[in-house]
């Protein structure tokens, strides 16, 4: 019975350290919203590098329609009441979301910041594109297109996000800069939504006539100018640079109402943020910024 009880003893032992080492590790992915094509790109990494790990488990969160950090706030206090493994978040309000960033990180749980900066320290590393240099290389894009001069539209995404902050300014204090008889005229803000951003463009229009470009610096925006310049049958002649690269800005490129877009790599701020919260919690050494670099996409570009 003592030999039995104590073979009984260290399976029990076994299976429970077995058990222990193939646990799967919850990592909890919060975006902006689950609707933009770059959201879901992002999404797509995340699983495919959780795939590969094999003993983690991606939650996928985002406010249900608009963009809204409040909700995102309460996803954040929910990961961090449910003790999961990691938080990724996207924040769409870098001080909104600050405070229940910096609360995960007092309970020991690695966040991974993706794609927009957040006004707090000790996360374990920033994935962005540049999107300062980004809005500048926009710039000088657009400039070229319009001959370097005349009236400019921008149509940004949250006025809270770091994000949309650096790709405006970045494009702002280029066209400052280099190209004095290039003037912009209105600034607006869509929270990435094509309706809104369709609106916005077609007002700009009819206040500007004689206006020569936009610059949309996220997908819906730059979705949403790019329908706008068709039903004014302006599409090409007044010209738009984008951001992002989805079934719709492909559509505009093909049909001539966007001419170029700054196309980032989404799918590699998952995949790479989740092997960096991985590596994180396995005592590694992660970069602290991880730039996942922006191309220039034309219709050219698609052939």
């Amino acid at each position: 019975m003592k030999k039995t009880s104590k073979l009984l003893l260290l399976s029990s032992l076994f299976l429970g350290l077995a058990t222990g080492a193939f646990a799967q590790k919850k990592f909890v992915l919060i975006t902006m919203d689950s609707m933009d094509e770059h959201w879901l790109s992002v999404k797509k990494g995340a699983e495919t590098k959780a795939k590969e790990l094999g003993d983690v488990e991606i939650l996928f969160r985002a406010p249900a329609g608009k963009v809204d950090p409040n909700e995102q706030t309460r996803m954040v206090e929910d990961a961090i009441n449910q003790k999961v493994d990691a938080i990724l978040l996207a924040p769409s309000d870098k001080s909104a979301l600050a405070p229940v960033v910096e609360r995960a990180i007092d309970e020991k749980i690695p966040v991974v910041i993706i794609d927009s900066p957040i006004d707090t320290e000790g996360y374990v590393t920033f994935l962005s594109t540049d999107n300062y240099a980004a809005g500048a290389l926009a710039a000088d894009t657009l400039a070229k297109l319009v001959d370097e001069k005349g009236k400019i539209g921008i149509i940004n995404a949250q006025p809270g996000a770091g994000t949309a902050i650096a790709r405006s300014s970045g494009f702002e204090d280029r066209v400052k800069e280099k190209y004095p008889n290039m003037k912009v005229v209105a600034v607006q803000y869509s929270n990435g939504d094509k309706a809104v951003a369709l609106n916005q463009a077609t007002d700009i229009m009819t206040a500007n006539p004689d206006l020569a470009g936009f610059y949309g610096s996220n997908e819906g925006s730059t979705v949403g100018i790019s329908r706008a310049l068709e039903e004014a049958g302006k599409g090409g002649t007044v010209k738009l640079v984008g951001f992002d690269f989805s079934k719709d800005t492909i559509t505009g490129l093909k049909n001539g109402t966007i001419q170029a877009s700054m196309v980032q790599n989404p799918e590699m701020m998952g995949y790479e943020g989740v092997g960096s919260a991985y590596d994180s919690i396995q005592g590694k050494k992660v970069s602290k910024h991880i730039d996942t670099g922006v191309k220039v996409v034309t219709a050219g570009d698609l052939k």
